[in-house]
């Protein structure tokens, strides 16, 4: 079209160096936040290490699926990491819109077939390929028979909660599984009036050996306009505020003497992870965000990445750490489909819905040392929604309980002694 820039043009216009400059300072400050939280998370995992602890490798999954009734056949292995050469002992998968939310749904039952079916995939892929991998495994030498025996436990699930939409599902190593105790969950609404459950939070707690550990699942709340932003950051406030765990009661679920009282509130357990479709956007120009999103800048994005802000700013996440971001953005797409839902060539049809501009909606986040974020991906093989799942992998450093609790290498656990840590 006669006087249209051509979009290498308009992209060098954006990058003009009076722009430039504010960014490049922003990008300085969340570049350094990010290295500064490494070396914390580095240090606090050396500072947690003692005799009386073992590691544990703990995977973190998040996914909205949309309201999309999962296929019998769905495959799980790449979001779960099923290739993997070292395996984990600990999963918590956190899902939204497992059903979708209309008005049924949200005022109806807590339970539904969905979660049935979706925990039915879980420990179907985590156990075939636990049974794979004994499988493969040589032993030929002592670290292969050393991992085929922690290899052979299947994994049993320790807790599972639904909230309309958001289902977290916890699962352990069967030889793992006598160690996590106490394990509950609470379920707060922050959707509709504030209080019903098509937003909200699922918060799953247990303790490992002598060490609280607490997964909240997110959706928090959506939208791309002004002050959108301070919704989701309100959300995450109000989520953590009343979250509470609740006192036992009985006589018979006492405390032994030398046990400490559970936490109540979610900021008091030693280890947590945050996870879900927080539905942080990018704060920019929508024309200038597509632009970027055509030349793949990614890094150039997230410096207006709300999150990310509200990180380095210290708000409603001061204290959280976030891994760096080096994937591409986890949303919104086309059902069935990799392309963007809206067309940066102009061929979607009109319309707000098509026009939104992609964002890094899932995230995973945490707190707490004796933490170290092994890896932070994006999985992008599954086109069944329109977000795309995200995986992260801790290790972990755990107490033993008054020091007297039979060590995991004892019992054919993973100590983790073939990876180096410290």
């Amino acid at each position: 079209m006669a006087g249209e820039k051509h979009p290498s043009s308009q992209l060098s216009e954006i990058l003009r160096p009076g722009l430039v400059a504010g960014k490049l300072l922003r990008r300085r400050r969340l570049g350094r936040l990010v290295s500064e939280l490494a070396d914390v998370g580095e240090d606090a995992l050396q500072e947690s290490y003692q005799s009386d602890t073992v590691k544990y490798r703990v995977f973190a999954g998040t996914w909205n699926v949309a309201g999309v009734a999962p296929p019998d056949d769905l495959d799980l292995d790449d979001w779960l990491d099923g290739k993997a050469d070292d395996s984990y002992d600990i999963y918590v998968l956190g899902l939204q819109e497992i059903v979708p939310l209309n008005a049924r749904n949200v005022l109806g039952p807590t339970k539904s077939s969905a979660a049935m079916k979706w925990n039915s995939l879980i420990g179907d892929a985590l156990n075939r390929f636990t049974g794979r991998r004994r499988r493969d495994d040589g032993d030929d030498d002592e670290g292969a028979q050393r991992r085929g025996q922690q290899q052979q436990q299947p994994f049993r699930c320790v807790v599972s909660e639904q909230m309309v939409g958001i289902f977290v599902s916890v699962w352990a190593r069967s030889g793992l599984r006598r160690h996590v105790r106490h394990a509950t969950a609470s379920c707060v609404g922050a959707g509709v009036l504030g209080r019903l459950g098509n937003k909200g939070a699922v918060s799953v707690r247990f303790l490992l050996h002598g060490t609280s550990f607490c997964f909240v699942c997110c959706h928090l709340a959506s939208g791309g306009k002004d002050g959108d932003a301070q919704l989701r950051n309100a959300d995450a406030a109000d989520i953590l505020s009343r979250t509470t765990f609740r006192r036992r009661t009985t006589a018979a679920a006492s405390p032994a003497p030398e046990e400490l009282p559970l936490p109540r509130k979610i900021l008091d357990h030693d280890r947590v992870v945050l996870l879900g479709d927080l539905n942080y956007r990018i704060a920019m120009d929508d024309a200038e965000a597509r632009l970027l999103v055509r030349a793949r800048k990614w890094s150039m994005l997230l410096e207006n990445d709300e999150l990310l802000l509200e990180l380095a700013e210290g708000g409603s996440f001061d204290g959280w750490r976030e891994g760096l971001v080096t994937f591409s953005p986890t949303y919104k797409y086309h059902l069935n489909s990799d392309m963007f839902y809206w067309s940066i060539d102009g061929a979607a049809a009109a319309g707000n819905q098509q026009q939104r501009a992609p964002a890094w909606c899932d995230r995973i986040l945490w707190r707490g040392k004796g933490m170290r974020q092994v890896s932070y991906e994006r999985c992008g093989g599954y086109r069944l929604s329109d977000h795309r799942p995200v995986r992260a992998v801790f290790d972990a450093v755990c107490e033993l309980a008054g020091g007297g609790v039979e060590h995991p290498a004892a019992s054919g656990l993973a100590s983790f002694g073939h990876v180096q840590l410290l």
